[in-house]
């Protein structure tokens, strides 16, 4: 079945992860696209080892299934006239290089624009192209440290700097990337006009911090790690079991009845501390150990048995396998497999938004170093012997 954006054509000169997962979302949507890598190794994910499979990097095959691959020498003026001539035929470029990269190799926006005008190119960066940083490189590490993120992850002040576990800002910069670029699509089919998109990893990290901005503007004061905790309604975070560890969401008034009847402590109501979220904030540090103590008599499928009959949000934390092995990820088709030519099988994770009549096909592994070259070359009007001659040249692998 092809994908929402079916007919797209998506140029990707980007490799690690942000540019990376904004051609990834875009592919899962039905877009063609194709991977551009450096002739020399290709994309710095490939050297991401371990885990291989087969010899082929488990991350790189991660972030790049459903994408065609081309090896291009862009130092080269033969491989950038490639390049431009391919910027004809397509809609959208995706590149996270350092700032003033692509123009030096005269394939700017304001070089593109003038090959198709209609050429969408989003540009993923450590902080956007303008302001005091845009000349930086930017990290995801360095991005959570400096938009605030770090400052509100971990258990409490006291204790060292804790980045999210996941390379969030790097992922999020990615699907921001993806929004944009299909914002500019529906604005190109109104107008005919292409643009540039300008997201970034630093963005990325201020925009999860919505909740702690919001305390901070209106208190004038920055919110700190409540470990997981929530900055703005209890009771609202994990807590041990007799066996493991449960996440409990009380975060209204109702949720909060649904708890006490649920351990059997309706008589904490009648405590004036935590009669409301507002006493039940400012009280917290009282109420978590009640709660706990009462947690503790039983197991964790135990009370997550009685508290999804009393219809409490609650769930248990889970490792990545556990997750992986989740009746209900499998059902969503949140994990996959994907058949890459070298590796073979692998598990990827699948496209996490449903379409009742688009749903485009997820299950094509990513493309080994230079695998879809000619393919993808004959497709924009080069013969075998050009394309061999490149070869010869280095020009493309």
């Amino acid at each position: 079945m092809p994908g929402p954006i079916a007919g797209v054509r998506v140029l990707e000169l980007a490799q690690i992860m942000a540019g990376p997962a904004c051609g990834l979302m875009l592919a899962d949507l039905g877009a063609e696209v194709i991977k551009i890598e450096k002739t020399a190794g290709g994309d710095d994910t490939r050297k991401f080892l371990p885990p291989d499979i087969n010899g082929e990097s488990a991350a790189f095959m991660m972030m790049n299934r459903n994408k065609k691959g081309l090896a291009l020498n862009l130092k080269e003026q033969e491989g950038i006239n490639i390049f431009k001539k391919m910027v004809e035929q397509s809609d959208v470029v995706i590149e996270n290089f350092r700032k003033g990269t692509l123009e030096k190799l005269g394939i700017g926006y304001e070089d593109l624009k003038k090959i198709n005008p209609k050429i969408i190119l989003c540009e993923i960066s450590g902080y956007g192209r303008t302001g005091p940083y845009a000349d930086k490189g930017g990290f995801d590490l360095v991005a959570q440290g400096m938009s605030g993120l770090m400052s509100i992850t971990g258990e409490s002040s006291d204790k060292p700097p804790m980045k999210v576990g996941a390379p969030l800002t790097d992922i999020t910069a990615g699907i921001l990337g993806a929004t944009g670029v299909l914002a500019a699509l529906i604005n190109r089919d109104k107008t005919g006009k292409g643009q540039r998109v300008d997201t970034s990893l630093y963005e990325a990290g201020i925009v999860h911090t919505y909740w702690q901005s919001a305390i901070a503007g209106a208190t004038g004061k920055s919110p700190g790690p409540l470990g997981s905790a929530h900055p703005l309604t209890a009771p609202y975070q994990a807590f041990k079991t007799k066996d493991n560890w449960i996440t409990i969401g009380a975060s209204n008034q109702n949720n909060w009845m649904n708890l006490l009847n649920a351990i059997e402590r309706v008589d904490l109501q009648e405590d004036d501390r935590f009669k409301d979220n507002n006493s039940r904030m400012k009280n917290l540090e009282a109420l978590a150990p009640i709660l706990q103590e009462e947690l503790l008599k039983k197991t964790s499928n135990e009370w997550i048995k009685i508290f999804d009959e009393k219809g409490l949000p609650c769930g248990p934390i889970n490792s990545i396998t556990e997750m992986h092995n989740d009746p209900h990820t499998l059902d969503r088709k949140m994990v996959i497999e994907v058949d890459n030519k070298k590796a073979g099988k692998s598990k990827a994770i699948g496209m996490p938004i449903k379409f009742s009549d688009t749903n485009a096909n997820t299950e094509i592994g990513a493309p080994n170093f230079g695998q879809h070259t000619d393919e993808i070359l004959i497709q924009f009007g080069y013969s075998a012997e050009q394309i061999k001659d490149y070869k010869d040249k280095g020009i493309v692998a």
